[in-house]
Parts: C-alpha cells; structure tokens; sequence
C-alpha cells in the first residue's frame, strides 16, 4: 500500500463517547478506495480508520470492479473490526455476488452477445457458465444451425447430437434470470434475431423462393434460402394429398421452390403445395355421389378411416356414417376396400365415403359370431370356477 494513511487506535476508539460508532462483524459498510492491489482493495472509512478487502480476485473480471479506482465509492461486509495487520477487515463474497448478478442484468437489459463454452448436455439443452454463474441454453433457443432437428423426438439422440456441442465456444444473449433462484437462461439464437428481423423485413408474403432442404420432422420440413435465412413447410403444405410422414416424399439437400404464406416476428412459414395446382378445383369431373370407387386405407382412427382415391384426392369414412360401427374394425391401413362417395366439398377438401363390399360386410359377420363365441367361453369359465368354489 503506497498511501500514507494509518489506522485509528481501535483502543482509544471504543473509549472515546465522542468518537463515531463502530462497526460489527457482519455490517455492510461504505467507503471511498484508496488503492486496488493484486489482491487486495483498500478503503478510506473515514474516522473508522482504514479497511482492507481480501479475496476479490476471482471477481476482478468484473467490468465493475475494472472500472474501480482511487477515489471510486466501495461498499462491502466487516469480518474483522481489526486484524493483525491493524485494518478493518472485509469482505466482498456477499457484495460481489448480488454485483454479479447485477452486471447480468445489465448484460441483458443491453442484449449484449457474450462467448461462452459449452460445459455440457442434457436430454433439454446446454449447461453454460458466465461470471461464475451456471446458465441453462434450452434446446428450443439453438440457432438453426445447432438445433438438434430429430424427426421421431427420441430424446436418446437429441442428447447424442448436443453433446457433440460440449467444449465448443458460443455466443449467446441472456433472455432471462432470477438471483433469488439462482436462474439464469440464455439463447443463441436471441444473438441472431435483430439481423434475422432485418433480413426477413426485406421479404414479404406471396414471395417465391427456392432453398434447399436442411431437416425434415415428423411435422414438416425446414427449408433455408439466401442470406442464411430458414423456414418452415408445415406437413399440411408439404402436398395437396394427405401425407402422415414427409421423409417419404423428400430428402435432406433437396432443392425446392416454395411460396411464403406467412411472416411472423421472425418466423417464416412456407408452401410448397401453394405453386401446385388444387387438384380438388376439378374433383367433380372424377368423382360424383354415389359413386362406387376403390381406394387404399392408409390411416385408421377412432373415428374413421382415410382413404387414397387416387395420388392426389383422399377421402373420409366417418364413423357416424357406416352402417355399423364394426366396419371401422375390419378396416386395415395399407388395403384396398370398395367404397361409396357419399359427399364431396370442394372448397374444403373433403370427400366422404363409405364402405362398398360384400367381403367387409362378411368380415364384421365373423366378427360378431366370434365375439359371441368368446363371450359364451368366458361365461362358461365363471359357471365352472364357480362350481368349483362350491365344492369346496
């Protein structure tokens, strides 16, 4: 320490009815830094005399405590009215840590981008560490780069492809936090979303694009086009027919061309059935009411089955409308039935059918007669288990 100033006798202090109040161990006090050592901050008290902080180095990359220097005001926690050394000794521990946070909060409130490492994966995201506290990055806030696109959700290999991101630098932005809970979360993709605005402003709904194909789940497919941009073709716009899994109509790295039918924020929503024409526009010069058709079953429901007409056109057999509820069981998805057309809406997409075969109406007949059966076996069984307990 190069000052000059010593410390008043703690003595002559306590004796002195005049003198100012001392401190005790655990107030938090304030005074004015006379020096920032290596290791130690010493600090003008006053009357007090003259106080010493140990131990702040492992905070001293602290922008705050950078910006500390002779004369700058200093507040921190009493350990010791005077240590062997002759100072009042404190410490910053409790000080530094709400300063922390502090700093966090403001690193957030300027949506400043920060570099951190990757310390390690969990089945929901990233653990991270920044001023010494332990930040989460969900999964959900992964840049389209990084995002772990798995089309089934299998957790096991979400995780295999996070961990692959352990021990990499990222830049993120905290989005929110909570000293209290210790909570603290942030997201790289935040870092991108004031260029991403910026790009996607130029754009604008009805626009063509064409991208190449960079994931496919099972609720659709992403697509990424100039300036790194990337959106979203929901299942429902990948085709005009019905389809219950995308991979079997498209790859990874694919080219396609697609129509933007939706901005938000930055999210872009994407068609590629938008640049084909409706195949339901000329449905009545193919099909009419009445009309016995075929058509493979390619999903069984609870409340009905759809039906593939042909590539393009599917229909509906709705439970409410079979004469029995039964058909539905003898349904199977991948065969080929006979069907009625029993109504067809255009503008909405819809074509209702239902079930046109002897071969079906035999099916549900068998299937009674051996529900009847089976039912009659397993009264038979209660009469003989009965029988027995009377027995005995």
């Amino acid at each position: 320490m190069t000052t000059s100033t010593k410390n008043i006798d703690m003595e002559s202090l306590l004796n002195d009815k005049e003198a100012p109040k001392l401190p005790n161990t655990g107030d938090v006090i304030d005074g004015n830094i006379i020096e920032v050592g290596s290791s130690v901050i010493y600090v003008d008290l006053g009357p007090i005399g003259t106080g010493a902080i140990y131990g702040y180095g492992k905070f001293a990359g602290l922008s705050i405590f950078k910006e500390m220097k002779p004369g700058s005001p200093i507040a921190a926690t009493v350990v010791d009215i005077e240590n062997e050394d002759g100072y009042v000794e404190m410490t910053m521990k409790q000080t530094s840590f709400d300063m922390v946070w502090k700093e966090l909060e403001k690193k957030m409130n300027d949506k400043e981008i920060l570099t951190t490492k990757i310390l390690e994966a969990n089945k929901g995201g990233l653990m991270v560490k920044i001023n010494g506290i332990i930040g989460f990055l969900p999964a959900s806030q992964l840049s389209s780069d990084n995002y772990p696109r798995v089309g089934d959700g299998d957790k096991n290999k979400i995780l295999s492809l996070l961990m692959q991101l352990v021990s990499k630098d990222m830049q993120v932005r905290i989005i929110s936090l909570d000293k209290d809970e210790g909570k603290l979360v942030v997201s790289e993709k935040a870092t991108r979303k004031e260029e991403e605005k910026e790009k996607v402003s130029l754009l604008e709904v009805g626009n063509i694009i064409e991208g190449e194909i960079s994931g496919i789940v099972d609720f659709g497919a992403f697509v990424k086009f100039d300036n790194d941009l990337e959106g979203l073709v929901h299942i429902s716009e990948l085709a005009w027919k019905l389809i219950d899994d995308p991979r079997k109509l498209f790859n990874v790295g694919q080219k396609v061309k697609c129509k933007i039918i939706g901005i938000d924020d930055s999210r872009i929503s994407l068609s590629i059935k938008a640049l084909e024409k409706d195949p339901w526009q000329e449905v009545d010069k193919k099909y009419k009411i009445g009309q016995k058709v075929k058509g493979e079953v390619t999903k069984v429901n609870p409340f009905g089955a759809f039906v593939q007409l042909d590539e393009d056109i599917h229909g509906l057999a709705h439970i409410s409308k079979l004469a029995e509820e039964s058909e539905i069981e003898v349904l199977e998805a991948g065969k080929t039935y006979d069907f009625e057309i029993i109504s067809i809406e255009a503008s909405d997409h819809r074509l209702g059918l239902r079930p046109f075969s002897e071969k079906i109406k035999k099916e549900v007949k068998t299937k009674k007669t051996m529900k009847v059966k089976d039912e009659k076996d397993v009264e038979k069984k209660q009469d003989a288990t009965e029988k027995d307990v009377e027995n005995e």
